[in-house]
């Protein structure tokens, strides 16, 4: 296991952190800024959302790369199952796979939707996931992007996602027979599953893309925007990275805070500095 008490060079931002991943929060700094205070920061890298890029994908990802940093990875995907997803699917899906070739980065996630309409609980949508995420998968092989299925806690479970465990996302991977589909473990969603520990251990040596930080607060008090800081709840960050590691995983480590009433008000300067902190501290 990595010992980040006095380095923190493996620490990526995911922007939603600081906000930036919804219209309307965060202290609206720009791109260029995020990317100058954490290259001042000596961070490994950064996650952006989407919505961040528009048309300016390759400008973004250079200086990214000219400031000493990579691009850690892009969300997401549309949703690839459930009544949200759009329609055509093959467009938009296309269309976030193009964003991350032109960003320069090689990870993907995919957050999947909910059911699929017309079928009863997950089984069957899984199937259909692991069909659709395949035929991503070939595509995205040609530009060398991966896809991170990433599990979501039970509670998204029926609108937001059909994977609730870091076993469900494995074996969707293993269904879809890409070498390029892997998983992201996120603190946030896993933090509660005693099987963890076992499942990475028998199914997850090589197939972790991505591994994100974050705390589940004993009072959480919006299930979708109110994470905590690492060190402010009752995740044992230790030892989930340790499981995580012990698959192989040696990337970045990506902090990912959704935190409207809290981190999302305070100053960006302030937020990474606690976050590097934290991670220095307690992860």
């Amino acid at each position: 296991m990595r010992d980040f008490s006095n380095d923190h060079t493996a620490c990526a931002l995911n922007t939603a952190t600081l906000g930036h991943n919804l219209p309307g929060h965060g202290a609206g700094w720009s791109t260029e800024q995020v990317i100058d205070a954490c290259a001042a920061r000596g961070m490994a890298g950064i996650v952006f959302w989407r919505r961040e890029i528009g048309d300016r994908a390759v400008q973004i990802g250079d200086r990214v790369r000219a400031s000493g940093m990579e691009v850690v990875g892009l969300c997401r995907t549309p949703f690839l199952v459930g009544s949200d997803m759009p329609k055509p699917l093959s467009d938009d899906a296309r269309a976030s796979v193009d964003m991350a070739a032109a960003l320069g980065t090689k990870m993907l996630t995919i957050v999947t939707g909910g059911t699929e309409p017309g079928t009863k609980g997950v089984l069957d949508s899984q199937k259909i996931l692991a069909a659709r995420t395949a035929q991503l998968a070939d595509y995205a092989g040609q530009f060398g992007v991966s896809l991170a299925l990433e599990p979501l806690n039970p509670m998204f479970g029926g609108n937001r996602t059909v994977l609730m465990t870091a076993s469900d996302a494995l074996r969707v991977a293993d269904m879809t027979g890409q070498a390029n589909v892997g998983v992201a473990i996120d603190v946030y969603h896993v933090w509660w599953d005693t099987t963890l520990a076992e499942t990475l251990a028998t199914h997850g040596t090589g197939r972790v893309l991505g591994y994100h930080l974050c705390d589940w607060l004993e009072e959480t008090r919006d299930m979708l925007l109110d994470r905590g800081m690492m060190g402010d709840g009752v995740a044992d960050l230790r030892a989930i990275r340790a499981t995580v590691e012990a698959t192989g995983y040696a990337g970045p480590c990506e902090v990912e805070v959704f935190s409207a009433n809290n981190w999302w008000k305070r100053d960006p300067n302030d937020v990474l500095d606690h976050m590097l902190a934290a991670y220095k501290s307690v992860c």
